[in-house]
């Protein structure tokens, strides 16, 4: 316990400097999956568990409606808000999240994907992991961008990884692309993907998202299935945005006006049905910290980063300053080196 103390005390002198430089900007967090254990991708419990010492310590944690109101009037942020926020509605949230931010009362939002919790669908990028460790096939072929790819499948790493690039190319496609796909991809495989979410990919039920709701959570919209809305047509857009949101109302018995992009992606037309539908806050994956001038239907987030020296160097925006001094370093800094950079591009 005290070498835990000792490196919270540490990690958070290294970056004191860079939380005062951006104490006015306010600093919201994305979280997906939980586990009990270290497994290198989703938020362990442990590493959980430090990141609210760590945020209860160092910053004014908020509900995300807060922050929201405080930007819809127009009005300065005071120091050093934070909000948490947790995507998709996974039963992990509930299991090991909620407990835990209980707990350190400290406030949350969930953001759920209506359908999934309904039990009718799962989402869409679980089913290339679900495939990928199940299948005895050795290679996946597959046409991506007209283009035959053939994806090895020998061990762990490369199912995770032929997974990867597969979730990554279906992104950019049409909902209807993508479902095709999917479904010609298990048959390649010879997998039978299950028509409710399996076990390890188990939604909460709406009985949990009532008592997260209850308990210091507040539930937002996260759409009806998860598509990503820049690549559906307006009737699906306005279905995904306000059937979700009406179904919601209806088991909280409450308004709901936060709202999720599936994907971090949206645009101006995405936008404006988001705001049509009733929604007063949204927030993106776009990176970096908030502040007083921002849009509330377009608020940044930060990725919780799972180890603790590399979350205290990300939320305090020590990253974000070295990201911005490589771009500058990238660009000509005198009017003869722009002019050279030019003649150099013709």
């Amino acid at each position: 316990m005290k070498k835990v103390v000792r490196h919270l005390l540490r990690v958070s002198g290294a970056f004191a400097p860079f939380r005062l430089a951006n104490r006015n900007k306010a600093l919201i967090l994305m979280y997906h999956r939980f586990t009990p254990h270290e497994d290198g991708a989703a938020t362990s419990a442990r590493a959980f568990e430090q990141q609210l010492k760590y945020l209860k310590t160092h910053y004014q944690v908020v509900p995300l409606a807060q922050i929201a109101q405080q930007l819809l009037q127009n009005k300065s942020l005071p120091p050093k808000l934070a909000a948490i926020t947790i995507d998709d509605g996974y039963y992990d949230a509930y299991e090991i999240a909620f407990p835990l931010l209980q707990r350190y009362q400290l406030p949350a939002t969930l953001f759920v994907v209506t359908d999934f919790i309904e039990r009718k669908t799962w989402l869409w990028t679980d089913k290339l992991k679900f495939m990928t460790p199940r299948t005895t096939a050795r290679w996946l072929e597959f046409s991506l961008n007209d283009s035959l790819s053939r994806m090895e499948l020998s061990d762990a790493r490369s199912r995770q990884l032929a997974a990867a690039q597969i979730n990554a190319w279906l992104k950019t496609q049409s909902n209807q692309v993508k479902e095709q796909a999917i479904l010609k991809i298990a048959d390649s495989l010879g997998v039978s993907l299950p028509e409710v979410p399996p076990d390890e990919y188990r939604p909460l039920s709406w009985r949990e998202v009532g008592a997260m709701d209850k308990g210091g959570v507040a539930i937002g919209s996260h759409t009806v299935t998860h598509p990503i809305l820049t690549r559906i047509d307006e009737e699906r857009l306005r279905y995904e945005l306000r059937e979700s949101k009406t179904q919601l109302e209806a088991v909280l018995g409450r308004a709901v006006e936060l709202f999720c992009y599936p994907n971090g992606d949206y645009d101006q037309q995405v936008v404006r049905e988001v705001e049509r539908a009733g929604y007063r806050c949204a927030v993106t994956t776009d990176y970096g910290l908030n502040e007083a001038d921002i849009a509330p239907l377009c608020l940044r987030r930060l990725a919780a980063e799972n180890d603790l020296s590399r979350f205290a160097q990300s939320t305090s925006g020590f990253e974000a300053a070295k990201l911005r001094l490589r771009a500058v370093r990238r660009l000509p800094t005198t009017k003869a080196a722009a002019d050279g950079a030019q003649i150099l591009q013709g």
